[in-house]
């Protein structure tokens, strides 16, 4: 078969599939009338030849079968072919009851002696049990049919050999029982490939849901980092500005510069973080800002510069290798201290001191503390974490880490951070 072939092939296979596809569904609205046309075939087929010209090894019939036909009147014949030929109607819902009830009629005709080629409906009732029945009465049917061939040998046993009879009979047998057994294994195994793709679209959409809630909870955490600390920091030197005004106009004046400032900041950590949302385009959009690398340990500086020129006092310390820290490490211990200082300014009074301490040990373990002089008592809904809490667990936990958070013996507050930075098993 050349290429041509195969693609001249192509549009009838189509074709075939949709007809396939379109006598599936009329099959499952109206069963029926696929039963009723086996039926029908069947007696055109197999019973109308024997009302119009005799049964086989009568009249014209092959002249050996003769002495073991026995004849029958015309409503006998009739009365067995039905027998024969209508429990196929029922093949498909009852098919035991249909194949037991064309044996008992094919055993009672050939022990009148009958040949009838409507006998050719105990194979289509082995055919069907095979495919739709149960598979441990397959057994049980299969001893009924050999017995039912081994008396229809035997009968016939006068013009042909036993042998040569079983042979045909228990082959044909065996054919219409591994046709059945070969189409009901093929519709399993579709069925299987069906649910396993249902499986998998199922597994599909719901990794992208999960994907999408992901991402929306790191961008409100990010939103959540970048706008509340800026915000907190310029309400606070806004206040203070306000109070700076009549008393000492040029510290006002520095106020309102800090703000500008402020602002200015939270609105490019804003842009970067928008931008890293939207879709890159080929060679970038004109005019657009280029985004900047997210800010790590050697940034915190600048933010405790930030809380500094709000009122608070802020030392701040780093021990340990911090350069050796990747990327991911820093932008994690940036945010949690910005959370912990914005926390500060919203609770804190102007002159509280925060020791802050970075301490990395040995590439292994990172400690972030951020210990106030403020007070103890942070105002808050009864019995509810804060959603910048919340956060700073959730950047902890993708370390393996933990927060802590809570009051002081000398009256402040103090946020521990630890990380763990091994790494984990299989990395490499």
């Amino acid at each position: 078969m050349t290429a041509d072939d195969l693609t001249a092939m192509g549009p009838l296979v189509a074709r075939l599939s949709r007809g396939g596809r379109r006598l599936r569904r009329a099959d499952r609205a109206r069963p029926w009338v696929l039963d009723s046309a086996v039926v029908a075939l069947v007696f055109l087929a197999f019973c109308l030849p024997d009302l119009l010209h005799g049964p086989v090894g009568n009249g014209d019939g092959p002249r050996r079968l003769r002495p073991v036909y026995t004849p029958l009147p015309v409503a006998a014949t009739l009365a067995l072919q039905a027998g024969l030929v209508l429990p196929l109607l029922w093949r498909r819902r009852r098919p035991l009851y249909a194949f037991a009830a064309i044996t008992a009629v094919f055993v009672l005709q050939w022990s009148l002696g009958a040949v009838l080629r409507a006998d050719v409906a105990l194979f289509v009732a082995l055919y069907s049990l095979a495919l739709h029945g149960p598979l441990r009465q397959l057994p049980w049917a299969c001893a009924a049919t050999a017995g039912a061939m081994v008396l229809a040998a035997v009968r016939i046993s006068a013009a042909v050999s036993v042998w040569d009879s079983l042979f045909f009979l228990l082959s044909t047998a065996t054919a219409a029982l591994a046709l059945g057994l070969m189409i009901r294994t093929r519709r399993a195994q579709l069925a299987g490939l069906r649910e396993r793709a249902a499986q998998l679209e199922i597994e599909r959409d719901q990794r992208s849901r999960l994907a999408t809630a992901t991402e929306r909870t790191r961008v409100a955490r990010e939103m959540h980092d970048v706008v509340g600390h800026n915000l907190a920091v310029i309400i606070t030197l806004a206040d203070a500005g306000a109070y700076a005004a009549d008393i000492d106009p040029a510290r006002g004046k520095e106020t309102l510069r800090l703000i500008g400032d402020t602002g200015r900041q939270a609105l490019g950590e804003l842009r970067r973080v928008l931008g890293v949302l939207r879709e890159p385009t080929a060679g970038g959009a004109p005019g657009a800002a280029p985004l900047s690398p997210q800010p790590g340990i050697t940034d915190i500086g600048a933010l405790c510069a930030t809380v500094r020129a709000a009122g608070l006092e802020v030392v701040y310390r780093t021990s340990g290798e911090m350069d050796a820290l990747d990327g991911g490490v820093q932008l994690t211990v940036y945010r949690l201290v910005q959370e912990a200082l914005t926390n500060v300014l919203k609770h804190a009074d102007s002159g509280t001191r925060v020791r802050l301490a970075v301490h990395a040990e040995d590439g292994r373990r990172l400690t972030v503390r951020v210990e106030d002089t403020g007070p103890a008592a942070r105002p808050g809904p009864p019995d509810e974490e804060g959603h910048g809490l919340v956060g700073m667990r959730e950047r902890a936990a993708l370390y393996g880490g933990t927060v802590t958070a809570g009051p002081t013996d000398r009256g402040g507050w103090r946020v521990d951070a630890v990380l763990d930075l091994t790494p984990a098993d299989g990395d490499g």
